[in-house]
């Protein structure tokens, strides 16, 4: 069953430039991942820092295994200790 995968993140404007070619190494990695649909990042129009990317993955154990992978651990530790803070995951079914 497929699930999409909301991942939430603050980027400050003076972070992002830093963040940019970690955020477009993860997502180019992800997208040759068994499983992967697809995926799009948007900014909340009240408050630009607050990001969200949704990710729709053809199964949960699809996106387990990248989750767990050392690949996007490298990259996401990078991130996150540019953010400052963690970078929060949910998983949601359809229906």
């Amino acid at each position: 069953m497929a699930v999409k995968i909301i991942i939430k993140r603050k980027i400050s404007k003076e972070k992002e430039a830093e963040l940019l070619p970690l955020l477009l190494q993860l997502r180019s990695t992800a997208i040759a991942q068994p499983g992967y649909v697809t995926g799009e990042t948007l900014r909340k129009v009240d408050s630009y820092e607050d990001t969200l990317v949704i990710t729709t993955w053809q199964s949960e154990d699809e996106w387990k295994a990248w989750e767990s992978s050392q690949a996007r651990k490298d990259i996401q530790d990078k991130i996150d200790a540019i953010l400052e803070e963690k970078t929060e995951y949910e998983i949601y079914f359809y229906g």
